[in-house]
């Protein structure tokens, strides 16, 4: 993986059955809420990402197999390939992944990255990783109720102003980690990959109430090949797999907040 400050900064991406993500007041991961049929029906299945800037790389297009399942196994880990997952960015969301089993895994991980971010309590950068990230009807659909969810009073539970911002002095934290992807099926213009993660979620600050604290989950994309890239139709989240915690002694939030600011995220390969 390179390193991306975009995913650590103030930029969109730093600092599902069919689902529409819409933030909970206890967990902003959380599953969301289930909207209207007719809200999240596209074509057939409901469509989640803009048609980005076409990507063509014929070279790396591969036949055309049959749909497979498969259940991971020791044979299809997460591992290091030396491949480029992306040749470029728009509006701070990597695009261009390829058109591979590979470039599905990346393409799910980085979005998770994105939707992960703190750019998506605020209203502008919300809609542009919307449009960034989901086909353009289902990006059409579902900026008014995440609008809606984004709350002025939802914010104000996390400390955050109308606008989405901290109080002088304070650092929201919200990232989402990725620790390794899963294909669970996979043809060259549909695919599923499940993202392990851990969260970081809370508020840094001498006067917060909601110290950062971690969250791990499992969110499952439905992606489709559109537009020269991959884009999602469909996700899902679960609680776990979370490991024992660990014996560390949590650091006092002025050093978290100083590791928020100097230490960027990554754009992620498989």
């Amino acid at each position: 993986m390179s390193t991306d400050d975009q995913y650590g900064g103030g930029e969109v991406g730093g600092t599902g059955q069919t689902r529409t993500r819409f933030p909970e007041p206890s967990d902003p991961y959380a599953p969301p809420r289930r909207t209207p049929r007719g809200l999240i029906t596209v074509v057939g299945v409901v469509v989640l990402l803009i048609a980005a800037i076409a990507f063509a790389n014929q070279s790396r297009t591969p036949e055309t197999p049959p749909p497979t399942d498969k259940a991971p196994t020791a044979t299809n880990p997460t591992a290091a390939t030396g491949i480029a997952p992306v040749d470029g960015k728009s509006a701070g969301i990597p695009k261009g992944f390829a058109q591979t089993e590979q470039g599905a895994q990346s393409a799910a991980a980085n979005y998770a990255v994105a939707l992960g971010s703190d750019g998506m309590f605020r209203k502008n950068t919300r809609h542009t990783l919307v449009d960034g990230i989901y086909t353009p009807d289902a990006a059409a659909k579902l900026r008014g109720p995440q609008d809606e969810a984004y709350s002025a009073a939802f914010l104000a539970k996390l400390g955050l102003d109308a606008n989405g911002n901290p109080p002088q002095g304070s650092t929201f934290v919200t990232r989402a980690v990725p620790v390794g992807t899963r294909t669970d099926s996979y043809t060259p213009t549909n695919a599923k990959v499940s993202v392990w993660y851990t969260g970081l979620i809370g508020m840094s600050g001498a006067k917060s109430t909601d110290p950062v604290r971690t969250t791990w989950k499992t969110w499952t994309f439905e992606l489709v090949w559109t537009g020269g890239d991959w884009k999602v139709l469909s996700d899902s989240q679960q609680d776990g797999p979370a490991p024992v915690p660990g014996d560390a002694v949590a650091s006092p939030s002025e050093d978290i907040s100083k590791a928020v600011k100097e230490f960027g995220g990554f754009t992620y390969a498989r």
